[in-house]
């Protein structure tokens, strides 16, 4: 479950780069023939190539960033009983999907987490922590990897790719505009654009990727929902439920605490508050399965 996470920081990384670059490249001047006056439409068109761009390269390198980022090991042949249940398990609910068989793996990891990403659903990975696979049975386990494979089915990284395609466009247009109003209106800058507009066109590339990674994270929270009910469709509902309630207990029990301080916010828990998290919380989760509402 750590994929958003993922994503969203690779995305926002790969967004602040290309901003810089859109304007090392001084692609802007065209943008201005006019002395003062900006082509909106073509900078429109140009922010939505470099947005759906980033979306893109971050989806594309969903899979690798994941592996280095949790140390994953991928299982190629099976060395415990547990390896082997896994990969059974994996293979079993990706047929009942209809889904190709994903790459699974296992990352060293106390916390019990787990995740699926990758750009489409017959080409995903799917990863367990250790801890998950030490502490949970065999059935809570099972609906753990059911939601996962849940992700998958509904083509929720393409859909969060596509989203974030969206806010990245506006993220960078609006940016270039309050750049330009800075340079022109506040600094008074006449001659071209100035170091006012590269500058705050850049802070403010970071500003409203914060706001982007909001939407984002409303859209991610209302997905987990869904894959809930695919854990509970593939393994149980039961199992579903008990699995959610483990990792409540965990939660409550400051077994969170192993997470890397850059991922912490984006693993099962999700504690970063309610509009930058992925998840929504767990009670709401349970009682969703319950057929009941908070």
């Amino acid at each position: 479950m750590l994929r958003i996470g993922l994503f969203l920081m690779t995305n926002l990384a790969v967004m602040v780069l290309a901003g810089v670059i859109f304007n090392l490249l001084g692609i802007q001047g065209i943008l201005a023939a006019n002395g003062v006056d900006l082509n909106l439409s073509g900078l429109l068109l140009l922010c939505a190539i470099f947005g759906f761009g980033g979306a893109l390269i971050s989806l594309l390198l969903s899979k690798t960033i994941a592996r280095m980022s949790t140390r994953t090991q991928l299982i190629e042949k099976p060395q415990t009983a547990d390896e082997q249940w896994l990969l059974d398990t994996v293979r079993d609910l990706s047929q009942k999907a209809g889904i190709g068989m994903p790459d699974v793996g296992i990352f060293p990891m106390p916390q019990a987490n787990a995740f699926a990403t990758g750009w489409n659903r017959n080409s995903a990975l799917v990863a367990v922590s250790a801890g998950l696979l030490e502490r949970f049975n065999r059935d809570e386990a099972r609906a753990v990897i059911g939601h996962e494979i849940g992700h998958v089915a509904n083509g929720d990284m393409v859909t969060l790719a596509l989203i974030q395609g969206v806010v990245n466009t506006f993220v960078m247009f609006f940016a270039r505009l309050v750049g330009f109003f800075v340079d022109r209106v506040v600094l008074r800058n006449e001659q071209g654009l100035g170091i006012g507009y590269f500058v705050t066109s850049i802070i403010m590339d970071m500003v409203f990727g914060v706001f982007a990674m909001m939407v984002v994270a409303w859209f991610s929270r209302r997905r987990e929902y869904r894959a809930d009910h695919a854990g509970a469709t593939l393994a149980s509902r039961e199992s579903m439920i008990g699995a959610l309630q483990r990792i409540k207990a965990e939660s409550e029990a400051g077994r969170e605490q192993p997470l890397p301080s850059n991922m912490k916010a984006f693993g099962i828990y999700g504690n970063m508050g309610a509009l930058l998290a992925s998840h929504p919380p767990l009670e709401d989760r349970i009682l969703a399965l319950q057929g009941r509402q908070r």
